[in-house]
């Protein structure tokens, strides 16, 4: 799908670690099933209910219209046609700050690269094989969209 940087599904594997630090955000420590991604990521658990062992759907993107274009600066009314987010169930908005590189010379395989976004104070950190974040760039805007799968 055009503007679609990284999409898989993941696994809650623990909820605020470091002990609950706000009553309508929870952290999700979370791994991918299909590159083996490690997602920590800010979700407003008021809005958006999480547990341990729940699974999701996640995409990053670009824009959220289908035909890969960028989204229009100015919303108008006419602009109400389908998009992305229609079928998903949480949607952020937010800015790519910061790209870290794990280099492990003895291991080149081991490299692990992380990309960090902040959607408005709430937080997340993408980290795994540098091959699955190609695309990503230091203040691109971003889209995170979730749906949880039943199981």
């Amino acid at each position: 799908m055009a503007g679609v940087l990284f999409e898989d599904i993941f696994n809650v594997k623990d909820i605020d670690p470091t002990g609950k630090q706000f009553d309508r955000v929870s952290r999700l420590h979370c791994e991918s099933e299909s590159f083996k991604m490690d997602l920590i990521l800010d979700v407003n658990t008021w809005l958006y209910p999480m547990e341990l062992g729940d699974k999701f759907r996640l995409v990053l993107t670009t824009t959220l219209r289908e035909d890969g274009y960028p989204d229009n600066p100015e919303w108008t009314p006419l602009d109400a046609e389908c998009t992305r987010a229609d079928s998903f169930e949480y949607v952020m908005h937010g800015k790519l700050y910061r790209i870290e590189g794990d280099e492990n010379p003895k291991e080149p395989s081991k490299n692990k690269l992380s990309a960090y976004v902040s959607y408005g104070g709430l937080l997340m950190r993408l980290q795994g094989d540098p091959n699955n974040l190609h695309g990503f760039e230091v203040d691109q805007a971003l889209y995170l969209l979730m749906k949880k799968l039943a199981f």
